[in-house]
Formats: C-alpha cells, structure tokens, sequence
C-alpha cells in the first residue's frame, strides 16, 4: 500500500484521489486551502466518503507547510497552480517523496529537472494529456522508423457544443490557459531547437468532417525536442480550436493589451466564458520519416469524451489528464520506470501505459 498525498483538489486532483482510492492500493491524503474543497476531495457525488482518503486544509505556498505534509508520503501528485509547483518540488526532494506534476509550465519544468539531479527519487512532470502522454505516443510511433523527418503533435480540448464568438467554453484552469496562449513555444525547425511565438504558424484540418484550425501555444512539447535533438528535422506542438478562436484570443492579448494583464484576463474569461463538463478531447500525431527506403508517414488520433462514473459527469480533460497521471504512478509503483531522477514523458513504454488500469483511457 503507497501513501500519497494530491496536492489541490480542482477538477483534476478530485479524479486523482478517486481513481487511486478505489483501485485498493493507495491510501490517500487531499490537501486544499479551503477546508470545503479539500473535504469535497475526499467524497463522492453522493456524499459518502472515499475509501483510504484524508482531507486536510493548508496553505500550499507555505514552504514549512509542505514541510509538515509531505514526510511519512510514498508520492507527492501537484495538482496546484503551476505558480507554486517550484516550491512543492523542493519540498518533495528535501524529504525523498516521489514528485508527479501535470504542469504545462516549461520554466516551471526547468526546475524541476534542476531539482531531479543526482536525486534517489524521482520526478515526473508533466504528466497528463499534453504535455503527457502526448509525448508518449509521439515517441513511440517515431521509434518505428528508421529516420525521422517531421512529428507534428496536436491536441483540442474542446467544448461538444460550442455557442459563443470564442467557440471556447472552460474546461481546465484558466490561468494555465492563458499562460499557454502567452508564453514562447519550444519547437525544432530545420533540425535547430529554436522558440517560436504563441498564437502564430495558423493551420486548417479537418477531423471525422469536422474542421479545426491549430496554433502555436506554449508547454505540450515537453522535453520531447531535447530527447529527439538532433534526429528530426521538424518537431512541433499545436493546440486546435474551433476556427476563429485563435483571431479573438489575439484581439484580447494584443489589441485590448490583455498580455500585460494576464490576472485580470483571466477575471474576464472566468466570469464571461461558462464551464462546461460536456467537451471532448481530440488527439492527433503524425510523423513522417524513412521506413527502409521508403518514405512513409504514420498517425495516430483519438478522441475522448466526457462521461458519467459513480453518479458524477468527469470532462474528457479531467479523465485524460487524470489517467496520464495515475497511470505513470501507478507503472513507477510497479517498478516499470526508474526508480530515481528525472523522467521524461517519453520514457515511458506506450503499450505498458495504455495496457494500465488508469492509461487504458487512452487505448
């Protein structure tokens, strides 16, 4: 039995602590600085209490805090802003827990692979959707060739019924959101690492007839383009909408200067863009490359659904990220990733992962 402790229990660190209580192998402790969220963490729809689980209140920016919450922890999973993740790593490796995040934040990841040196435990950021098992599954399709020319990663978190000039509705955080659409983008051009700007390299496609535009937006790449260095020609991670999306948010950050106010955007979107539950999870990787001596090229898609589980609606971005978490938990429980250090997305063997009880959301 491993003790873990979630640190924020959002929309996504609520649907870690249930997948793991009721797998029957983890005891959990819920960690929030409301003691009405961090309870809610610790119950079902119906009110009734998850089995293993512990509900505490804390402050988590609070470094003596995290000194008291994290010792007698197997794993410590940060479902917090990624504003605080920094201060949480340092907690993890001061007191040997095992560190998962699902950050899309890449200065955020920089310290955390600072951290992870020379460390007997590990640390696995952004695990999740992308970045995540995005990764995952680009490494694993490009392994099949015998040289690379291009990956492209593309991924929507989209609402099922769209009804607003954004085409937008909210489905994770909203300040993760806004920090993707702001911050310089990692991508491989010409087989040069290089960081390219939000919003730009605008593209059409069309999936299952329904039609989407992608953009540059920063964080789904993870530490692919460092594994792949050298070995590719064109590597890139494109966030896709629904068209016209990306002209608006545009308007918002540049045109109405929104870029210079990133909280109070976030107030605007958060009072003006409804929530919904009712989204979908659109998932599309193709790499090109040399198959022998031919030029082949091979993809993948998937789209994922919002679903009902133990009288709760769970959004697809909440089951996907969810399930990249808990299933590289669950395979470093089993000893099927190393021990100790840092661990990319993209060590992580795909048909272990969607083989999983928690990554099979994905098979």
């Amino acid at each position: 039995m491993k003790n873990v402790v979630i640190l924020g229990t959002g929309k996504v660190g609520r649907l870690v602590a249930r997948l793991l209580a009721d797998s029957g192998d983890y005891t959990v402790t819920v960690v929030d600085r409301t003691t009405e969220h961090a309870e809610r963490g610790a119950r079902r729809a119906d009110g009734s209490s998850l089995p293993g689980v512990t509900a505490r209140t804390a402050d988590l920016a609070d470094a003596a805090v995290l000194d008291s919450l994290l010792p007698g922890h197997d794993y410590v999973v940060s479902c917090a802003p990624f504003h605080l993740t920094a201060g949480i790593a340092k907690a993890a490796r001061k007191h040997g827990v095992h560190y998962l995040d699902p950050t899309e934040d890449v200065a955020t990841t920089r310290n955390v692979m600072e951290l992870a040196q020379g460390s007997a435990t590990a640390f696995i950021p952004q695990c999740g959707l992308a970045p995540g098992f995005i990764s995952i599954v680009a490494k694993h399709i490009a392994d099949g060739f015998d040289s690379l020319q291009s990956i492209k990663m593309r991924v929507g978190a989209l609402p099922v019924y769209p009804h607003n000039w954004l085409k937008y509705n909210l489905t994770w955080s909203t300040e993760g959101l806004i920090n993707e659409y702001c911050e310089p983008c990692d991508a491989v051009v010409d087989g040069e690492f290089v960081k390219v700007a939000p919003l730009q390299s605008l593209e059409n496609l069309s999936i299952d007839g329904v039609a989407y535009e992608a953009f540059n937006t920063s964080g789904g790449l993870g530490t692919l383009a460092d594994t792949l260095k050298g070995k590719c020609r064109t590597l890139n991670y494109k966030s896709m909408r629904y068209p016209g999306h990306r002209d608006q948010i545009a308007l918002l950050l540049h045109d109405l200067k929104f870029i210079d106010d990133r909280q109070g955007l976030c107030r605007v979107m958060e009072r003006s863009v409804p929530h919904t539950y009712q989204d979908v999870v659109v998932i599309f990787v193709t790499v090109t490359g040399m198959k022998g001596e031919r030029f082949a090229q091979r993809s993948y898609v998937k789209k994922v659904y919002a679903d009902e589980s133990g009288g709760e609606q769970w959004g697809a971005i909440q089951t996907t990220t969810a399930a990249g978490l808990t299933g590289v938990l669950d395979l470093h429980a089993a000893g099927k990733l190393p021990e100790g250090g840092f661990i990319r997305q993209e060590e992580v063997p795909f048909d272990a992962f969607i083989a999983n009880r928690f990554g099979k959301v994905y098979a």
